[in-house]
């Protein structure tokens, strides 16, 4: 079923059109020398959110000064050198979208533009340098025009709130969030197939809403809204990893000997408890452990039988498999399983607590004096998630560069050629090139964005030779513009056809070329537009060159980089002079994986770990840092080999000499499990076992001492 465009699509194509057309009135009336670039930048702005197109405006503004003041000042000073303004055309580039995709922000859409924009008012400019601050004023204005035009009918006119917006992505979150956690809950083998691809959506989503939340500030609303809604997004990132680690202790229990029924006991009772809304009190989860060890016979006849269908792959294999296992210490490794799921589900449920009265809070329709924070306590206090995030230099560094290098190259291939209309080309193969630099696959785009501006060149044609000779006046103009605009309005409202949407809108109107009075001409016409197309080939060419790669190689660097950082934390020094590191560590693993599990999703990865082991893994070995202080001597020592071998383990994946686990590892984790008495210590143990090892692996027999 086609998904038409809906009310609120209709809508905001009628406030862009309204928009767009007042901005080109006012750019006439002024005779400012292209009055089309304000109707265009109207598109460009426009967005279904009020709050959005506030930012985007702000940020638009900022960008295109930036850009017109880098004109004025480097080319009067270096026209008469082309090849060294091109270098510095093509660094400044370079420079600024490595700034832009260091933000990942909206903010970041300042230093994007700053990159273009030079290219865009310095180029076409070197042949009448004095007037190059003509010109920046010019464009200022006009994109000024455009930007306020689009801000105040956005505001007036049936303004659409982020709040709104934002509050109904939270809720229907929180309602795909229910599915998986209450599919796991049931200990229902057939429900794991979906789980997989529901984790990557839910964080996938979490990632989407951190576009909203930056919007949001511009909304009006109060600060403490926007508070709320950044710790709403940390518990919800938070809550991943431990679904995925309850999910995966369960799976181990059914692979062994079969979830005790008091355990499942709780885990009904929490899942009653998410279906209902989680109203309060909460379950109380309390001490399971003590019920396995008064019988644990007992617990096995009415435990969940283990699962025959439990697949043995969900971690890697590791080269040989342990002995067969003690009773004693299958004892003892049930009830190390059973503490760690306890306190895995207590985890869940204080997380749970948090997001929904964080959700509630939000989307009450209260603005002014409204305080959601006001009287809030947490309910989940155990980790301080700070604000680091994990940047891949490296891809940036060779991402920016080789788009500094391929304007350059456009640049001296106009230069040597003497090509007229050469300038055009130069500056849309740059737009096309920063545009869609943040892509792990950017050559698609660039493709698109390709067949709209010959798509776009077509309309513009039509438009311009056709339709606007016989519109007299402004008003016959507006009915010419209504039809191809209100459509180009409609794409652009649909997130997967905005960028689509977007092309044609300012393509365009900028190659129709609206002035005063009615003066075109095809030549001039044509030789223009071909070269931009020409600048675009070329960026697409040289993008399908230069980054053959995509997906899969930020999916391994992303990988490798969780290897590296669990090997180097493994080897930390004194956990107490190193909380706040720990914090920083933990809140860079989160967002690698936020980053991690998209790309999997869109790629159709066939790769086994979804960056949620590495995640486990990563929070046990801070876990056991932290906890090492409060351990025995012994207790002490046995721990520091878990984590030498575990730090030893990951530097091997990373010279490419392991793929799997080594037994010694089992072996030095049963150890560890023996004698550690601290419940957070045993299961961050236990979830290093269920992350590195199949659920079928049972912890090595401790070999007896002669």
């Amino acid at each position: 079923m086609p998904n038409w465009p809906s009310a609120r699509d209709w809508l905001f194509s009628v406030k862009a059109f309204i928009a767009s057309m007042l901005a080109l009135w006012i750019a006439l009336y002024m005779g400012l020398p292209r009055p089309y670039w304000a109707m265009a930048t109207v598109y460009v702005v426009a967005h279904p959110l009020t709050g959005a197109t506030r930012s985007k405006a702000l940020y638009r503004v900022l960008g295109t000064l930036i850009g017109a003041a880098a004109s004025v000042a480097f080319v009067p000073m270096l026209v008469n050198a082309p090849p060294l303004l091109m270098a510095v055309v093509a660094l400044w580039a370079g420079a600024l979208l490595y700034i832009a995709l260091m933000d990942r922000t909206p903010r970041s859409y300042v230093f994007m533009l700053a990159a273009y924009t030079l290219a865009l008012i310095a180029l076409p400019a070197v042949d009448n340098p004095s007037g190059i601050f003509d010109v920046a004023i010019a464009r200022s204005e006009e994109i000024c025009i455009g930007i306020v035009c689009a801000s105040v009918v956005g505001a007036v006119l049936f303004p659409t709130s982020v709040t709104a917006v934002l509050g109904d992505r939270t809720r229907k979150w929180m309602a795909d969030a229910t599915v998986w956690a209450t599919d796991m809950l049931s200990a229902n083998p057939q429900a794991r197939a979906t789980r997989h691809q529901s984790r990557h959506k839910l964080a996938a989503d979490i990632l989407a809403l951190d576009q909203l939340i930056s919007q949001l500030s511009y909304d009006t609303d109060t600060a403490g809204r926007v508070r709320a809604a950044r710790e709403l997004r940390g518990r919800m990132t938070m809550l991943l990893p431990v679904l995925s680690s309850l999910a995966a202790i369960v799976e181990s229990m059914q692979a062994h000997r079969g979830v005790p029924e008091a355990l499942a006991a709780r885990m009904r009772e929490v899942s009653d408890w998410i279906h209902a809304g989680a109203p309060a009190p909460a379950p109380v989860i309390g001490d399971l452990s003590g019920e396995r060890r008064a019988g644990s016979g007992a617990a096995m006849a009415t435990a969940i039988p283990a699962d025959p269908t439990t697949p043995t792959t969900t971690g890697p294999q590791p080269a040989s498999a342990p002995d067969a296992v003690d009773p004693r210490d299958a004892d003892n490794w049930d009830t190390a399983m059973l503490t760690a799921a306890t306190d895995r589900l207590q985890q869940m449920v204080a997380l749970w607590q948090d997001c929904v009265s964080l959700c509630t809070a939000i989307c009450r329709r209260d603005t002014g004096a409204y305080e959601p924070m006001a009287g809030w306590v947490p309910a989940f206090r155990r980790w301080e998630v700070g604000g680091a995030r994990h940047y891949d230099h490296g891809m940036l560094l060779f991402s920016t560069g080789t788009i500094a290098l391929g304007i350059f190259v456009m640049g001296m291939i106009w230069i040597w050629s003497g090509w007229a209309d050469g300038a055009g080309a130069v500056a849309l193969g740059a737009v096309a090139c920063c545009f869609f630099a943040a892509a792990d696959e950017p050559a698609p785009m660039i493709q698109t964005f390709f067949n709209a501006n010959v798509v776009a060149v077509v309309m513009a044609m039509v438009l311009l030779f056709a339709v606007l000779p016989i519109a007299q006046n402004y008003e016959l103009l507006v009915i010419s513009f209504a039809i191809p605009f209100l459509g180009i309005g409609l794409l652009i409202a649909q997130p997967r056809f905005a960028p689509i949407g977007l092309a044609l809108g300012v393509v365009t109107a900028t190659d129709i070329g609206v002035q005063g009075a009615y003066s075109a001409n095809f030549t001039s016409f044509f030789n223009g537009n071909i070269a931009g197309i020409a600048g675009i080939l070329f960026a697409l060419l040289w993008t399908l060159t230069v980054r053959p790669f995509g997906t899969q190689a930020a999916v391994r660097r992303l990988m490798r980089a969780s290897w590296r950082d669990i090997a180097d934390h493994a080897n930390d020094g004194d956990p107490r002079q190193h909380t706040q590191r720990h914090t920083e560590f933990r809140a860079r693993m989160l967002d690698r994986v936020s980053q991690l599990v998209p790309r999997l999703a869109a790629s159709a990865s066939e790769v086994s770990s979804d960056g949620f082991n590495e995640v486990r893994v990563e929070l046990s070995t801070l876990a056991l840092q932290r906890e090492l202080p409060n351990l025995g001597p012994r207790q002490q020592h046995a721990v520091r080999r878990v984590l030498r071998s575990v730090a030893g383990y990951y530097e091997a994946r990373l010279k490419g000499k392991l793929e799997a686990p080594p037994p010694a590892l089992c072996t030095r984790l049963s150890r560890a499990q023996s004698l550690v008495r601290s419940p957070v210590a045993l299961s961050a143990l236990v979830e290093m076992h269920v992350s590195m090892f199949p659920p079928a692996v049972l912890p090595a027999p401790i070999p007896a001492k002669p």
